[in-house]
């Protein structure tokens, strides 16, 4: 075989190679986005290149493969519990709005611990989270800003109403049903007093427990 050809041979071994490595990169990548949506972005914009973003997500997804015998599905004893809990706190949100979000939070942060997500680091309990539940961490960063504003006393009657719809999200997608059906949704109702703005605090003592939160 003359040396011609066997540098034909390698010139197209390569290529071949190269093409096979950019799309198993992009076949890689593309699973990335669809198994975390908006959360690949919300990395993305964190990290200082894509290729380091796509290494955060691909370590999330084996700290997840390796806490698999921790997770726990929950019994349909626990599953009616925390859904009759919902229920409870949605049904007071009309007379309590300050006090409903803060249950509301306050429950969702029981329901991850006793599924069985770790409660040492609270960045590490999201991250995991986001693996199979990142189509609604983004709404659960959200209700939490607004649980924050809740406890200052400065959160509008509207946006407590879409922070308990936001935290709903998260709890029926871990329940694996929607705790109450949306046409049931008390939270649709307007403070009948016509004050836009809560003004009554959560006490610091009360302030809530949440997922973003570091426990002492």
């Amino acid at each position: 075989m003359s040396t011609a050809i066997v540098m034909l041979i390698a010139v197209v071994l390569v290529v071949v190679a190269l093409a096979v490595a950019g799309w198993l990169a992009i076949h890689r990548r593309r699973a990335l986005q669809n198994r975390f949506g908006a959360e690949y972005d919300q990395v993305l914009a964190h990290q200082p290149s894509r290729a380091a973003a796509e290494q955060e997500l691909r370590g999330r997804e084996r700290k997840h493969a390796q806490l698999q015998l921790q997770l726990q599905a929950l019994t349909p004893q626990a599953r009616a519990r925390y859904a009759a809990e919902w229920v409870d706190v949605q049904a007071h949100f009309v007379d309590s709005p300050t006090a409903a979000v803060y249950a509301a939070d306050t429950l969702l942060t029981r329901l991850v611990n006793d599924i069985g997500y770790p409660t040492g680091s609270d960045d590490e309990r999201l991250a995991l989270l986001s693996v199979d539940h990142a189509g609604t961490l983004g709404r659960y960063r959200a209700a939490h800003e607004i649980s924050l504003s809740n406890a200052r006393g400065e959160a509008s009657t509207e946006q407590l109403r879409q922070a308990l719809v936001h935290f709903r999200a998260l709890v029926a997608e871990l329940l694996g049903e929607q705790p109450v059906p949306p046409t049931n949704d008390p939270t649709a109702a307007t403070n009948p007093a016509g004050d836009r703005t809560v003004t009554n605090s959560v006490p610091a003592a009360h302030a809530p427990q949440s997922l973003l939160r570091r426990r002492s």
